[in-house]
């Protein structure tokens, strides 16, 4: 089977494509809510794109400085990602803009970014605590900084190198941890020379993007369902083709090959710069673990599906050092806590973690919190339950995964969907 597109890459091939020069032609785009969001803001600023039609895209670059003043406030949606890494590009151009969100991305911290690009010479207002919406000024003028990020996050990296091809001089960021470098290669793969090395990103501003073809992987972050699912489930034997195994993105395998997972990775190959292969899983009997927090910045949008490999396991898992979960699109320690104890899973909630005793379990009813990734995992869970699992408040898995429910019906999960 293959899941859809990788959501980071999507969003990052609309957004360099539509700053390009030429015509960009994306293939596997995950078409989902959240991707959608970027580029309808594209298309209100004057960028024309044909498309998606079965994850094929075509965008027109409007080059560096073509793009024009939206008439309205650009709706990100769901989508933390597109929010924070729009907020780089916008605040260098010469227009003021608006950037908006649902109910979930209108309660995340955007501080964090905000602040950095304030160094820089943008002015951005933000809702009280540093929420959305974000009120850019247009026409700053620009400079590079050298920022060392005080927490790891590829989002905060990927805004600043945005902003930075609009300032004068040097961007440079440091990052404490690896976070996934896609910003970085999609970069180079539109011509724009970056240095990368001992922890750092630099970039100099005042360069072109040159338009090219893009051939997104399967996104790892939805194969982790599948991977968790077939791991936990007796007599499994899945083949999950085209997935993304960027360095930065493999936590997830690390980890499920320490708690005794049998993974195995196929027909390795690089596709439009990105380390692609195919994974095949099978059931294995998992053990807890206490997960390396080297692991954490590497798999920190796999944990919701990683508790649930972590339920089903013998003995106790142990995740510390991650407190960047409890500002997702929901609280993931806090929620997932929440429903695994309603299914009667041992589960004690830490300040940056969690620490879940596996065992049996049985059925129930659980509140995703409108998380798309909490949804999933939780469907997930039914397949070593002893009772069926209800999973409320799902309507955000479109934002990531379209089509999630009959794929994974397709697998051989007894699974309903319904409004």
């Amino acid at each position: 089977m293959r899941v859809p597109g990788d959501k980071s890459i999507s969003h990052r091939a609309v957004m360099l494509g539509s700053l390009a020069e030429g015509v960009t032609r994306v293939s596997g785009l995950l078409e989902g809510e959240d991707v959608l969001s970027t580029l309808g803001a594209f298309r209100a600023m004057g960028v024309r794109a044909e498309g998606p039609d079965g994850g094929m895209l075509v965008v027109h670059g409007a080059g560096m400085r073509g793009l024009r003043s939206p008439s309205e406030p650009l709706d990100m949606g769901n989508s933390g990602t597109a929010m924070r890494l729009m907020a780089g590009i916008l605040a260098g151009q010469s227009f003021d803009s608006v950037l908006i969100g649902d109910e979930s991305l209108s309660k995340r911290p955007m501080k964090r970014v905000a602040e950095p690009l304030a160094r820089m010479g943008a002015v951005i207002e933000t809702a009280e605590g540093g929420r959305p919406p974000l009120r850019i000024r247009g026409g700053q003028r620009l400079r590079g900084i050298d920022y060392a990020m005080p927490m790891a996050s590829a989002q905060v990296k990927s805004s600043l190198l945005l902003a930075g091809l609009y300032a004068e001089g040097i961007t440079s960021v440091t990052e404490p941890a690896p976070t996934r470098d896609h910003t970085e290669r999609m970069l180079r793969g539109f011509g724009y020379d970056v240095e990368t090395g001992a922890g750092q990103v630099r970039l100099r501003g005042g360069g072109k993007l040159r338009a090219c073809d893009i051939d997104v992987p399967s996104d790892i972050s939805s194969a982790t369902f599948f991977l968790v699912g077939a791991s936990i489930a007796p007599g499994s034997d899945l083949l999950l083709q085209h997935v993304g195994i960027n360095p930065t993105r493999i936590g997830v395998l690390n980890i499920l090959k320490l708690m005794g997972g049998d993974l195995e990775l196929l027909n390795a190959r690089e596709a439009g710069g990105e380390p692609v292969a195919d994974i095949r899983v099978r059931h294995a009997v998992l053990r807890g673990v206490r997960i390396p927090e080297d692991q954490v910045p590497l798999a920190i949008d796999e944990f919701p599906a990683l508790f649930i490999a972590a339920a089903c396991a013998d003995g106790e898992t142990v995740l510390t050092g991650a407190h960047e979960l409890r500002v997702k699109e929901s609280d993931r320690i806090a929620v997932m806590a929440e429903g695994l104890n309603c299914l009667g899973v041992t589960a004690q909630e830490t300040p940056d973690g969690i620490v879940i005793r596996g065992g049996k379990f049985g059925g129930g009813a659980v509140d995703s919190r409108g998380d798309h990734r909490i949804a999933m995992s939780f469907a997930m869970a039914a397949l070593r339950a002893t009772g069926p699992v209800t999973v409320n408040d799902c309507k955000n898995v479109a934002t990531s995964f379209p089509g999630f429910a009959e794929l994974a019906a397709r697998a051989g999960l007894g699974i309903t969907a319904r409004d």
